[in-house]
């Protein structure tokens, strides 16, 4: 079963199945959009409560190919999660060859107002695809260890 968001013809995400873990999808008319619908989906695994994206925060990332550099975003924006106690609900991506940098906008975790279901522990290689369709959409996938 798939759960998918879409905001523009293009641009998506979905969640995808995966026997313990949960797998994420982003779909946009660039990489760098079907990366950031990725993040979005990432923060629909934790929760479906609205984020304010009152605080920003910068990443950016290297990594030899795009579908490395995925993981890598996703391990980052898993990372400030994590130490900032925050999530993120509006996501800013610029690629260059293989260097990201990114905006994350978000808030501190209220466990009783976000009530989140699970907290990401890692994005895998395990079904890692970063691909343009014959249409010209992107997408960018992975399993995301939960």
């Amino acid at each position: 079963m798939s759960e998918l968001a879409s905001t523009s013809k293009k641009a998506k995400w979905e969640h995808f199945p995966h026997a313990a873990d949960v797998g994420v999808r982003g779909f946009g008319r660039t990489v760098a959009e079907a990366f950031e619908q990725a993040a979005q989906a990432l923060t629909a695994v934790i929760t479906h409560a609205a984020i304010e994206p009152n605080l920003q925060v910068e990443v950016s990332c290297t990594a030899p190919d795009l579908e490395i550099l995925f993981v890598e975003w996703l391990n980052a924006i898993i990372y400030e999660m994590a130490v900032r106690k925050m999530l993120f609900s509006r996501f800013a991506v610029t690629i260059d060859g293989t260097r990201l940098t990114g905006t994350l906008w978000g808030e501190r975790v209220d466990i009783a107002r976000h009530t989140p279901a699970c907290e990401p522990k890692g994005a895998t290689f395990t079904a890692l695809r970063v691909a343009a369709d014959r249409d010209g959409t992107w997408s960018a996938a992975c399993i995301v260890d939960v």
